[in-house]
């Protein structure tokens, strides 16, 4: 390179034997201390590197937008984002396919944070235009999410090996996709995994921000919050997606192939109607008289409405036509009633509506079917407002030894065996491409015990109309994790939390996919959010932002095993992505010294090896 042994040669990162440095800033759009327009960097989820086309995408919550990086230059070269955009104000806001409805939210009001297309309406002036709405952010103003994580985004991001698509968590239990091959990028699909919270009504989501203040955002407002991370199986073309967040949180599988195809948008079941929930006594001349769905004019109807309560007969639902199914966490399963794989809507013998509300006078979800009217949930019974029966598939998460956190029977469980909870709510995943099978992180399953963790071993069971259920969990004690990468061969990192309720000393472990049993364990970084395996130089790097001496990144080498070195980044560095072409890992940084030329506006941070 004609570095040498100089330190801290710029960009090139590859002098000899001096450790990882962040060898250059990169200003992210339209950020500075001022406030104007949108303040610094400090607000940001996951970002995505895609090798083949040197683009790293990052959620910025702030200019709500998904910042486009080049990863051999290191310049921000686009900004994709809606109408309700800081960064480029919405000026380049992607266009939604005409045939894309808009969605209706948890309470009956339609919500921007989707496609603008007739219908939408918002009784604040917001009409049709045929655009993506955007994302609610997280600062200020009504209708974003002020700063509570579980309403914010852009969150989750993924691209398809070949660069084409990417996959976006809006923050308003939905996936936007769109098509990098257009400029601006064309939305493909907008795809509800639950019920969006009611950002646009009378009050905006100021009931259900209060609620997360002591009471785990139990407010029927908050719909099913935000969609978050995210793992893409290309052979099979399916998404997984959490929404890890709600009181009971659950996982969504998608069937991606119509999209990335480009031959299918996965419109609701009835295209012609938006997403959504239905009200009681719903007809067709609702829809096209404005009445309903609601356009967030204050029409003082209780909130939860009692015409909107999935316990009327008569209320109804509209679900994107592409879901394979859902896996619920909510606890259901015991020595008395055990699970039934077999069946598409497992109710545990009308114990447990599928899907589970963390309201239960409230939507949830996407999927169910007739079942559930024998758990006295009518409107979870597989109707569209035109009285069309559907069913997809919807299971529980898996029963496991209470003290343990063994993986029971799940058909007939023994003593000391219950469902498994979320209450520090679900994580990321990834897709064993060994097995087919999806590992889904739970930082906490045994509700008594904070240091029992668990990797879920989910099974899709593609092709088979019962859907997708729960086959195996893998215990990791003293964990919390929080995100799992596959690395060589069958080996997975785990990144572990380590501070939800009890904070523990610094742990990461490496599984056998399959088994589960733990290979090696690394004890010189914790504190993990998300992780990355980089196979440029067949290292894992690890977003360590609750390390107890300072947030690091971590380094560790996937051939060894052994820890290689911890390099401090800043508060609440928590994301990360690698460019394998040039090992140049990319970590998003709020404001402060490590932005150097940069450090009053936040940056995004380009370590490398030296």
């Amino acid at each position: 390179s004609g570095c040498g042994n100089v330190k801290g040669c710029p960009v090139c990162g590859t002098t000899t034997a001096d450790g990882y440095a962040n060898i250059d800033v990169i200003p992210v759009p339209e950020h500075n201390p001022t406030g104007e327009p949108g303040g610094p960097f400090n607000s940001f989820d996951i970002s995505w590197a895609n090798t083949p086309t040197h683009r790293d995408y990052v959620s910025d919550r702030i200019g709500l937008a998904v910042v486009v990086v080049d990863t051999v230059n290191d310049i921000a070269i686009n900004a994709i984002q809606g109408v309700n955009a800081v960064t480029g104000a919405g000026d380049n806001a992607s266009p939604c396919d005409p045939s894309i409805p808009p969605t209706v939210d948890v309470v009956g009001n339609f919500t921007r944070f989707g496609c603008r297309n007739a219908p939408f309406h918002l009784f604040s002036g917001f009409g049709a235009n045929g655009l993506f709405g955007g994302f609610p952010g997280a600062q200020c103003c009504a209708s974003r999410a002020n700063g509570v994580n579980p309403m914010s985004g852009p969150d989750g991001e993924e691209v398809t090996p070949d660069g084409k698509t990417l996959f976006t968590a809006i923050g308003n239990a939905g996936v936007a996709v769109f098509d990098l091959t257009t400029t601006p990028p064309g939305v493909l699909a907008t795809i509800p995994t639950g019920t969006s919270a009611d950002y646009d009504g009378p009050l905006g989501i100021a009931p259900c921000i209060a609620s997360w203040n002591g009471e785990a955002g139990s407010a029927a407002t908050c719909g099913d919050d935000r969609a978050d991370e995210m793992a893409y199986d290309p052979i099979h073309q399916v998404l997984a997606v959490i929404n890890g967040d709600p009181g009971l949180p659950f996982v969504t599988f998608i069937d991606m192939s119509g999209v990335v195809a480009r031959t299918s948008h996965c419109l609701p079941v009835v295209p012609t109607l938006a997403y959504g929930p239905y009200e009681a006594g719903f007809t067709l001349a609702d829809y096209t008289s404005g009445t309903y769905p609601f356009q967030g004019s204050g029409t003082a109807i209780p909130q939860p409405s009692p015409i909107l309560d999935p316990g009327v007969a008569g209320t109804s639902f509209n679900p994107p036509s592409c879901i394979i199914g859902q896996v619920y966490y909510d606890g259901a399963g015991s020595p008395t009633a055990g699970l039934n794989a077999g069946v598409p809507v497992d109710t545990v013998g009308g114990a447990f509506p599928c899907p589970d509300p963390s309201n239960p006078h409230v939507f949830s979800g996407v999927s169910g079917g007739a079942a559930n009217g024998a758990a006295g949930l009518p409107g979870l019974s597989g109707i569209t407002p035109t009285g069309t029966a559907y069913t997809i598939a919807c299971h529980h998460g898996p029963i496991i030894n209470t003290t343990t956190g063994a993986f029971c029977n799940q058909s007939a469980p023994g003593a000391g065996c219950a469902g498994a909870i979320a209450p520090a709510g679900l994580g990321g995943m990834v897709w064993n491409s060994n097995t087919g099978r999806l590992l889904q992180t739970n930082e906490n399953c045994v509700g008594t015990a904070t240091n029992i963790g668990c990797v879920d071993v989910i099974d899709p069971r593609l092709g088979n109309p019962n859907g997708p259920v729960v086959v195996n969990t893998f215990v990791l004690q003293n964990c919390m994790p929080t995100s799992v990468v596959q690395g060589p061969g069958n080996e997975f990192l785990v990144g572990c939390a380590d501070h939800d309720g009890e904070a523990f000393p610094p742990n990461e472990y490496i599984i056998d996919g399959t088994s589960g049993a733990i290979i090696a364990t690394i004890d010189k970084v914790g504190g993990v959010d998300e992780t990355w395996y980089n196979p440029g130089d067949n290292r894992y790097y690890l977003a360590a932002r609750d390390m107890p001496n300072g947030p690091v990144m971590g380094v560790i080498d996937a051939k060894t095993h052994q820890w290689l070195e911890n390099v401090s980044t800043n508060a609440n560095s928590h994301s990360i992505a690698v460019d394998s072409s040039n090992n140049h890992a990319f970590v998003p940084l709020q404001a402060g010294a490590p932005c150097t030329t940069q450090s009053a506006n936040g940056c995004i941070g380009v370590y490398a090896e030296q």
